[in-house]
């Protein structure tokens, strides 16, 4: 079992369910820790290795919203065009167990802070796959766009954190157990009354690459346009406040060509 991984409690699915093992997948916890971390440091929240011939994204919808920093505010502020706030840079160096695509090394997710009402919501993310050493030798962008009052909800803006990848055995919420073992499980776990109780899952509720998706509410796994079910790539949960202390979870299909990705959202 790989170093961070939770021991199984007595009343863990891994204990009591055998063939529950056998369903873990590899995820990499990215553990942040609030600091100030470099542009060519893997982050929560820090500086990006940004391309000097690429200009830094905004967010043009017309309704996204926010109340501001005032507590006291009732009355929705609609910001206009607002710049995109940086929220997660992986390098393949620091996090070997995420599966790069051929050529790319580096990373990036950027998203518009303020409150939408489009589904998946809350969010409006924009993901980035680079190479490290083409975007160093190009140049760097001299000056990234900062948003300012009322151009972002301070829900969504993680504080600038160091990471310390750390890879571990991930295993699915009951969300995400295949129908037919709930079928086969649940009788185990009816009390008397009919009531079902589960006991602990082994899902890991946490900022990761890889493994299963943090689900608090049902799954809901996206389709690329090819109709392929796609793979779980990032959550980012637990580190900032999303909705209900909820999480915002990405994934993307590697069998299209330009790697199509996605995102969900939920929260309690």
């Amino acid at each position: 079992m790989p170093e961070g991984t939770p021991e199984p409690s007595a009343k863990d699915l891994r204990t009591l369910i055998p063939e529950y093992e056998g369903l873990a997948l590899a995820t990499t916890l990215l553990n942040p820790e609030p600091g100030d971390p470099g542009v060519r440091e893997s982050s929560l929240g820090g500086a990006l290795l940004w391309p000097a011939d690429e200009p830094w994204p905004y967010c043009a919808q017309e309704d996204h919203w926010t109340f501001g920093s005032d507590s006291r505010n009732t009355t929705e502020i609609v910001a206009g065009t607002v710049p995109m706030v940086p929220i997660l840079q992986l390098f393949a160096r620091e996090v070997p167990g995420l599966e790069f695509p051929e050529g790319k090394d580096l990373l990036q997710v950027v998203w518009c802070a303020l409150n939408h009402e489009q589904d998946p919501g809350p969010v409006m993310p924009r993901l980035y796959w680079r190479n490290e050493a083409e975007v160093a030798a190009g140049g760097l962008l001299p000056e990234i766009p900062v948003a300012g009052e009322g151009e972002y909800d301070e829900d969504h803006v993680p504080q600038p954190s160091t990471l310390s990848p750390t890879p571990a055995d991930d295993y699915p919420s009951r969300h995400d157990l295949p129908e037919a073992v709930r079928d086969t499980w649940e009788p185990r776990f009816r009390l008397p009354t009919g009531v079902v109780m589960w006991p602990s899952d082994s899902n890991v509720i946490a900022t990761k690459a890889g493994g299963w998706p943090a689900w608090i509410q049902p799954a809901d796994w996206p389709d690329c346009a090819g109709g392929h079910r796609m793979e779980h790539l990032l959550t980012i949960t637990g580190d900032i406040q999303l909705g209900d202390c909820g999480g915002v979870y990405f994934f993307h299909c590697r069998r299209c060509p330009g790697l199509p990705w996605d995102w969900r959202f939920d929260c309690h």
